[in-house]
């Protein structure tokens, strides 16, 4: 049946065209008709063929949307509305400096100030209105500043491809130094005498590969290789401990890591080994006074916290802080030195623990459901932790929670200018039951007038992937779809780490397939409990989120009115097979490694979207790109919609748009992103007017 609703176009839908291409890999031949949408020339696109096709692409979904702009408009001002214009963070110290951004009405980007807590003058760091100026793209990377305050470093993104500059200037007399750093992956960070800045060093590919030195002034191809990843299935990072005295330099895939210490005040020594990779074990450290507190799964999947002396670093020397649980997830912690803080998921929820000595305490929280996260927590000491919270239906709030008297103290709630009535909204975790009989939690927000007899829309989210989970958390946008009637879940599939670490490997490599059937047996529990019924379900899902859409488009097209697909990782196999490609090695402990591993490659080519396109009937749906994109490459999404396009046996809408002046993550701004998820919105709506016909004037 079409569904294709409002969503119809004069100009007809490009076509691509086939070219013959065949690999045999374990005595089975995959056919690939589109591999000609990849330049050779990658990470540059200048193929003329290829650049216009996408430029087809894109004309034909401006003309489809084109009818409903005055929607698109509408849809925009509201989102807009619920913007704070002059929006501004609560300030944080650090170094004798309270630390703040703001943003000016009407503008796409913040400025980032600090002023002397003791009194003096507000002094402008890093305006990024200025430096976005006359680009299409800006992304600032982070900053930091030298530990005499006298110079800033900060690292920008013009592209969307995710290979930052580093630039320095001097805070006394504000000049720009001539020190320029390209091709870096990040952050810059001052150490030593504050004349020196490390950094992570990007291959050709994009992987970072190197930590390097660089020395104000001087020639930056003489800066000094602290560290070189030989291993192209691993990405080195680096940052520094809460107490400020180490340098840490981080090399690792998805379920490995490898730690080096370096003092920050002496960069130049050598760099001390933590403990030796192993294959599977993952770690992470802190300091505090004379010890490293590590959290490490050595012996557990949910990890364990343990500490060593700074000068006795070797496992066998290890004491165990907090003993590993089936129950209990190790997600985070930070050493001050009055404090140990301890991030964890119990049950699905965030928990937050504090300990002082032998004292010992969890943070209680205003909610039954809910998210928290650590904040900007400078200071070596701490007397009142900076904690970020929210919920399906409590916008973002910033608390100090005052240690000694066990108290949070709201600094800031999210300001919705249009209003926002929290208690005509309503939120619930349920859970459904899988195939298998695992229980999935999900979390569920609608109106409070929202009838439970199957009649409205629903939109469904997931991701599942890396060990990432997906955080219950307030979204304005999403109020534009529960004020039309929609509710709105998320799906905590296996993949995430949403019940722990146990949690993601049962949604990775060989188990990749619960993820998917994860997400179909949440929605059909959705449509027993008159939530909605099939049909009235829209879904979404981004990157590794957009294999899930493919997979659950193929596994059961039926559910679903409308889906949208962003950035979507959909040419699996392919790209797992391909370890040129700067994320491909990296990837195999997450995927399989299909060119070694028949298992993983029937397992790969058994889901994998792009394979898995046939002449069937598939749901309305909208899939985004980014030219620019390191993570998952244009072509991806591009070869899939043009597969589906040639096979596909139904009428409805199929719109591709590739961003191509941007990445992973759209267009920069904060105004711009809002345009773009109007269209998304606008897109579901009228996609689904066929089985909503209430939501065609909407």
């Amino acid at each position: 049946m079409a569904r294709s609703g409002q969503l119809n176009s004069t100009r007809v839908a490009p076509i691509a065209a086939r070219q013959q291409r065949a690999i045999t890999r374990h005595g089975r031949v995959l056919d690939d008709p589109y591999h000609w949408l990849r330049d050779p020339a990658y990470p540059t696109v200048a193929d003329a063929t290829i650049l216009s096709y996408l430029q087809e692409e894109n004309d034909y979904f401006a003309e489809l949307m084109a009818p409903h702009s005055a929607l698109v408009d509408t849809l925009y001002l509201e989102l807009e509305a619920r913007q704070q214009q002059d929006d501004e963070s609560f300030p944080y110290l650090d170094r004798g400096y309270f630390y703040q951004w703001r943003f000016a009405a009407g503008e796409q980007y913040r400025r980032w100030y600090r002023r002397p807590a003791a009194g003096g003058d507000e002094q402008l760091l890093v305006d990024e209105p200025a430096l976005a100026a006359g680009q299409s793209f800006f992304r600032l990377g982070g900053y930091d500043i030298s530990a005499d305050d006298r110079y800033l470093a900060w690292s920008e993104d013009v592209t969307g491809g995710e290979r930052f500059r580093i630039r320095v200037r001097d805070l006394h007399t504000g000049e720009l130094l001539p020190d320029e750093i390209l091709e870096t992956g990040g952050a810059p960070l001052f150490v030593g005498d504050g004349r020196d800045i490390v950094y992570t060093r990007l291959h050709e590919s994009w992987r970072p590969y190197q930590v390097r030195l660089h020395r104000l002034g001087d020639d930056v191809a003489n800066d000094i290789v602290l560290y070189e990843e030989a291993d192209e299935s691993f990405f080195v990072g680096v940052d520094s401990t809460q107490s400020d005295a180490y340098i840490v330099i981080a090399s690792g895939d998805h379920v490995t890591s490898e730690l080096r210490l370096l003092p920050l005040r002496d960069p130049r020594a050598t760099a001390q080994l933590l403990a030796p990779r192993r294959a599977g074990v993952e770690y992470d450290l802190d300091h505090g006074g004379d010890d490293f507190y590590i959290r490490v799964n050595d012996l557990h999947k949910n990890f364990r916290l343990v500490r060593t002396p700074v000068d006795a670093l070797e496992p066998e020397h290890w004491q165990e802080v907090i003993a590993p649980s089936d129950g209990r997830y190790l997600r985070g912690h930070v050493v001050f030195s009055n404090a140990l803080v301890v991030h964890e998921r119990v049950n699905g929820l965030d928990q937050v623990r504090i300990r002082r000595g032998d004292d010992e305490h969890y943070v209680q929280f205003p909610e039954a459901v809910y998210a928290v996260w650590l904040g900007s927590n400078a200071e070596p000491a701490v007397s009142e932790l900076r904690l970020g919270f929210s919920s399906l239906v409590t916008p973002t709030t910033v608390y100090d929670y005052d240690i000694n008297a066990r108290q949070l103290i709201t600094r800031k709630v999210q300001k919705i200018p249009s209003g926002y009535d929290a208690t005509q909204y309503a939120s619930e975790r349920v859970w459904a039951r899988a195939r298998d009989g695992v229980q999935i939690p999900v979390s569920i927000v609608y109106r409070k007038n929202f009838p439970r007899d199957g009649s409205r829309p629903l939109h469904l989210y997931g991701y599942g992937a890396y060990g990432l989970g997906e955080s219950p958390v307030f979204s304005t946008g999403r109020l534009s779809l529960l004020n039309r009637g929609f509710a709105y879940a998320i799906a905590h599939i296996r993949g995430g780490d949403d019940l722990g670490y146990a949690w993601y490997e049962a949604g990775k490599k060989e188990h990749r397939e619960n993820t998917f059937n994860d997400f179909v047996d949440v929605a059909r529990h959705l449509c027993a409990g008159r939530y909605t019924s099939a049909g009235r379900i829209s879904i979404s899902g981004g990157s590794a989120g957009g294999t899930l859409i493919g997979a659950v488009m193929n596994a059961a097209p039926e559910l679903w009115g409308a889906a949208v697909a962003h950035v979507p990782f959909v040419d699996v196999l392919n790209t797992m097979l391909d370890e040129t490609l700067p994320l491909t090695p990296i990837e195999w402990p997450e995927w399989g490694n299909p060119e070694e591993d028949a298992a993983a490659f029937d397992l790969i080519l058994r889901y994998s979207p792009y394979e898995n396109v046939s002449a069937r009937h598939y749901p309305p749906l909208l899939v985004t790109a980014g030219l620019h994109d390191p993570r998952v490459t244009y072509w991806e999404p591009a070869k899939w919609v043009a597969k589906l396009r040639a096979l596909k046996r139904d009428d409805n809408v199929l719109a591709l748009k590739t961003n191509m002046e941007a990445g992973h993550g759209g267009k920069s701004g904060r105004f711009v992103a809002l345009r773009e998820l109007a269209e998304e919105y606008v897109f579901i709506l009228k996609a689904m007017a066929d089985v909503l016909p209430e939501l065609s004037s909407s």
